[in-house]
């Protein structure tokens, strides 16, 4: 048998209203007697049902996240986060790939599983702001990615475009000056990849520099072996490129495979920069020099917006955030010589 709330009171020589109010975090409890109720929850190992309250309250104690590609590492890693997040909030996270499908992600927003959730934290990349303009009512959502929407709901992103000039500038101020981009896309301006690539146009400029539109590389995906197309498209026009900055870090170990096997070296003959800071990136032979978004903090943020959404009062919702979490650049040796 488990212990219960009963169990604890007589343990504390308390009633059960007062170990409940502890339990919940409820004020009016003297310290004295939270110390006491608190000791004796830890002697006992009680757990609260978690269940039960989430019930008594008409929840179900469970948010869902739904990502493009759980097999691509930025995402797993971020999942990751998110189930912490979520259990330092009391909540069960269910995970739902969309494998970055419009219909897909359409039938996510617009509540699949709503009976089985409380809320969702969506990270789409092909939904558009008329998708989201005829969600009707349901669990809150919450956005999660780069990509840009005109639509009422909490969005967690980094600033692409800002990001990419600071891995553009890095390579810059390395004294690089043919800089390639691989990743672009033909779609919607409004993804993730055009931010990227009007952020590496912008810091260029900055220097003076109008680089040759055949540094740049649209890719069908952002995997490996995309970013090693890509690099081989480049290397095939005739180009020459002395730095690469790769749309994420995937793109970017595949083009420098496509490097090696071309007989030039990383970074004396060209420069990497990826983005994402995905740990494989840290761990090749030549370690890779990254954006790294704070994925703790995009975990963090996008749950307490939806944890907020799901206990405000009927008809009485946050006002819609547009929250910019930090990003770092982080050095390693894609770009810094090695001495020796």
């Amino acid at each position: 048998m488990g212990v219960s709330l009963k169990d604890v009171a007589q343990r504390a020589g308390v009633s059960v209203k007062t170990v409940s109010n502890v339990v919940n975090d409820f004020p009016h409890v003297t310290p004295g007697t939270r110390a006491r109720v608190q000791q004796a929850i830890d002697d006992l190992g009680y757990r609260p049902n978690l269940s039960a309250r989430h019930l008594r309250k008409g929840r179900t104690g469970i948010i869902a996240l739904a990502v493009p590609e759980l097999g691509n590492p930025y995402f797993a890693e971020v999942a990751g986060a998110v189930i912490d997040a979520a259990v330092r909030h009391e909540h069960t996270v269910l995970l739902d790939h969309t494998a970055g499908r419009r219909e897909q992600e359409v039938l996510v927003s617009q509540g699949f599983r709503s009976h089985v959730i409380d809320g969702l934290i969506l990270s789409p990349i092909e939904l558009e702001n008329e998708d989201l303009a005829g969600r009707p009512d349901g669990p809150p959502m919450v956005l999660l990615g780069e990509r840009e929407y005109d639509a009422p709901y909490d969005h967690i992103a980094i600033d692409n475009v800002a990001a990419a000039r600071t891995a553009v500038r890095h390579l810059l101020d390395l004294g690089r000056r043919r800089v390639a981009f691989l990743g672009a896309r033909h779609e919607s301006a409004r993804q993730p990849a055009h931010l990227r690539l009007r952020g590496w146009r912008a810091e260029m400029a900055s220097y003076g520099i109008d680089p040759p539109e055949s540094l740049v590389v649209a890719t069908d995906g952002y995997g490996r072996h995309d970013g090693a197309a890509a690099m081989a498209a480049v290397l095939d026009r005739g180009e020459r490129p002395d730095a690469v900055f790769a749309y994420n870090d995937m793109v970017a170990v595949g083009a420098m495979r496509t490097l090696y096997e071309r007989g030039l070296r990383v970074p004396e003959d060209v420069a990497v920069v990826g983005f994402d800071d995905i740990e494989e990136g840290r761990y090749g032979a030549v370690s890779l020099t990254t954006i790294a978004p704070d994925k703790a903090a995009i975990a963090e943020l996008a749950v307490e917006c939806l944890v907020a959404r799901i206990a405000a009062p009927p008809g009485e919702p946050p006002a819609p955030r547009r929250v910019h979490p930090p990003y770092r650049l982080m050095v390693r040796e894609s770009t810094r010589l090695r001495r020796g």
